[in-house]
């Protein structure tokens, strides 16, 4: 297999300057670092830090995915970010202050949640 890569480590990029995409849903919160281009650097999820189920959305699953993403950034080298947030999840500023708390600079906050202009239609109203 001429050019695949099968086995070796991977070689560890030197970023200085990322991207860090908050995606916060009702169920779980995605953290993913990438360079200024997009291309990903490191991840860490709510179900990656061994919280199942409901626990997965609490803002304390979300503070510690984005310690362990910021930590496996800045291993990388990176130390000044630029935050995405997507979505209506309550692990939004507990992830933010954790990047903050592990030494990675934060130059801009922006939110990208997608809102429809009169869209698709919304599911129906829940009733408890």
């Amino acid at each position: 297999m001429a050019g695949s890569r099968r086995g070796g480590k991977k070689e560890k990029k030197s970023v200085p300057k990322g991207i860090a995409h908050i995606n916060s849903s009702f169920n779980n919160t995605h953290i993913t670092f990438s360079d200024m281009k997009g291309n990903v650097v490191c991840w860490a999820t709510g179900g990656t830090q061994s919280f199942k189920n409901s626990r997965k959305s609490t803002p304390f699953a979300a503070q510690l995915a984005a310690e362990s993403a910021a930590k496996k950034a800045a291993d990388s080298g990176m130390h000044d970010v630029e935050v995405n947030l997507r979505g209506p999840g309550s692990g939004r500023e507990s992830a933010i202050r954790a990047i903050q708390a592990a030494g990675i600079k934060i130059s801009l906050i922006r939110d990208i949640t997608p809102v429809p202009h009169n869209g698709c239609r919304p599911r129906k109203k829940r009733r408890i």
